[in-house]
């Protein structure tokens, strides 16, 4: 039987205070973990010390020395493990080719841009062809238009390259666009683990529901009952027929803005408050009965304005059902 080695890029996900930070040092080995272990590559590394590990890291604060050039940075795991000259300065430039730092590689951090500086973190622990990257928040301290470049630098750098990256980050929009595999954290706990459609399209619970997608999922409190042999959801509001139904009584249902219909007789009507033109998408936030709040994306050809009162179809095929007690 042939087996094949996969390399991942895996994003661990969620907000200030999930349990990120502390997870990512249990993995480095600067901390212990209360109970379960810690395999790399089918290796227990529960108890070894963190330089034994085979792990390489890159930091959100770049942690470059100021008196070294670009060269010697990249360089120092090489030099700290006594790797010959000739091999030290071949494997730099090899890093330095693939992150377009051959023409920099003489200056100083002072002397590069923020994306030159993170650019050479990067090469730092490329250069060790460590088994597993530990990438924490390394672009939250780079302005947008750089966050993108750099993504999609890292995306293709791991490609290119096939190496494991462990990738922690707040930001769900650079854990869609980066991850083969997102766990998403919270409370200390992982919530769920999928691709960044199937968290987007299925779900686990309401935290889930709400951390991924911008806007977030939209959730209305009611109550899901078997009526004619169909299972229908009841809010103050609304009536929906629910096609897969897991559970009955207190619930919420979740659409997002994207499932709404504005443009047919619908489940509900409601009076558009405000709406939001980002000029690619045009959402309406509309207030139904019993003051219920739903985000809608709005279609091209519909054109509505602040205070007028529209239809809203919600997709029978697209909508959640989640118990009170995932919330």
């Amino acid at each position: 039987m042939t087996r094949c080695l996969v390399f991942v890029l895996c994003v661990l996900l969620g907000p200030s205070g999930c349990g990120k930070s502390t997870l990512l040092r249990v993995i480095a080995g600067l901390e212990t973990p209360s109970e379960g272990r810690v395999l790399i590559k089918g290796r227990d590394v529960t108890d070894v010390p963190p330089g034994d590990r085979d792990l390489a890291m890159v930091f959100q604060s770049y942690a470059i020395y100021p008196h070294m050039t670009a060269f010697e940075k990249i360089a120092f795991p090489l030099k700290v493990r006594k790797t010959p000259k000739a091999e030290m300065r071949d494997r730099v430039y090899r890093v330095a080719r693939l992150l377009h730092l051959e023409d920099l590689l003489e200056r100083r951090p002072h002397q590069l841009s923020g994306g030159e500086r993170q650019r050479v973190a990067m090469g730092r622990a490329i250069v060790r062809n460590p088994t597993v990257f530990l990438f924490d928040e390394p672009l939250s301290n780079l302005e947008a238009k750089l966050r993108i470049a750099m993504r999609m630098e890292i995306a293709q750098l791991h490609r290119s390259l096939g190496f494991t990256i462990i990738y922690f980050t707040h930001d769900q929009v650079e854990a869609m666009t980066l991850a083969d595999r997102i766990a998403v954290l919270d409370r200390g706990a992982i919530q769920q683990i999928d691709t960044p459609q199937g968290l987007y399209h299925h779900p686990a619970n309401v935290m889930v529901a709400q951390f991924i997608g911008m806007p977030a999922m939209n959730l209305i409190p009611g109550r899901l009952e078997r009526a004619a042999g169909r299972a229908m959801f009841r809010s103050n509001s609304m009536n929906v027929e629910v096609l897969e139904a897991r559970h009955y009584g207190e619930v919420y249902l979740g659409v997002r803005p994207e499932h709404i219909d504005v443009r047919s007789p619908g489940t509900c009507s409601g009076r558009v408050d405000f709406i939001e033109d980002t000029g690619a998408d045009l959402y309406a936030l509309v207030t139904i009965e019993g003051n219920e709040r739903l985000v809608v994306r709005l279609p091209p050809s519909v054109r509505v304005r602040t205070g007028e009162t529209i239809s809203l179809m919600l997709d029978p095929t697209r909508v959640h059902v989640f118990p009170p007690d995932e919330s």
